[in-house]
This record gives structure tokens, sequence and C-alpha cells, in this order.
């Protein structure tokens, strides 16, 4: 099965944290989720989260340190989920795969419809 190695931010600010619902029309679309996306081939996973952040949201972040990893298996492909805990610098909110956006209290975040990969991280945050 094809694995898929995504990074994504557990974004803070003033103790809450970002999520961001899919859209309709794309994979996993009505699920929220931690922002960031797909790694390319040679790219460091910092980097990759920076890059997806500003891509996909116009958003600027610090990324603080390494949180940890999620696999989880979808039918038709793997995700290695990889986070990185990151604090909010500068932002425009310019969704382009997402149609929404919010700030959770990390408490929260299980009542959420997540995404099945994110789950396992937030079990861990918490």
């Amino acid at each position: 099965m094809k694995v898929i190695k995504v990074v994504c931010g557990i974004i803070y600010k003033e103790n809450k944290i970002f999520l961001c619902r899919r859209k309709p029309e794309k994979s996993l679309g009505g699920y929220w989720e931690f922002p960031g996306g797909k790694v390319e081939l040679h790219e460091n996973p910092e980097a990759a989260l920076l890059r997806e952040l500003h891509e996909e949201l116009t958003m600027q972040v610090n990324v603080e340190h390494y949180f940890g990893t999620s696999m989880y298996d979808y039918p038709d492909f793997k995700i290695e989920l990889i986070a990185y805990v990151c604090t909010l610098q500068a932002d425009q909110f310019v969704l382009t795969d997402h149609d929404a956006f919010a700030w959770v209290a990390p408490e929260e975040l299980l009542d959420w419809k997540l995404s099945p990969a994110d789950v396992g991280l937030v079990e861990e945050l918490l």
C-alpha cells in the first residue's frame, strides 16, 4: 500500500489550537484537521510545513518542536502524519483547500469531526 508522508502544524494562539475544515469536493471533505500537506521528495518536513501553511492559508508560524507521528490506514493508501507544535506569527487566512477554520480549546478537540489520522495526534495531545 502506498504511504503518503504528510506534515501538519499544531498551531497555538492564546491557549487555543487552529483547525481547518476540508472543502467538500476534496478527499476527506467535511473533516477537520491540523493544517499542513504533503512532503515533497527530498524536502525537509519542517520546510514542507512552512511552505504548505503559506500556500494553503497565507500563514506564517514558528515551528517550535516535533510533536509526534500518527500512522493511519485509509482504504486506498496509508498516511504518515508528522506533527510539529507551532506558534502563530502572521496570517491572512486565505483558504484554498479548506472552507472554514476555528480556534479550539484543546479539551474540545475530540468534539469536532476530525480526520482519522488527526485523532491519534489529539489523543496523544490530551
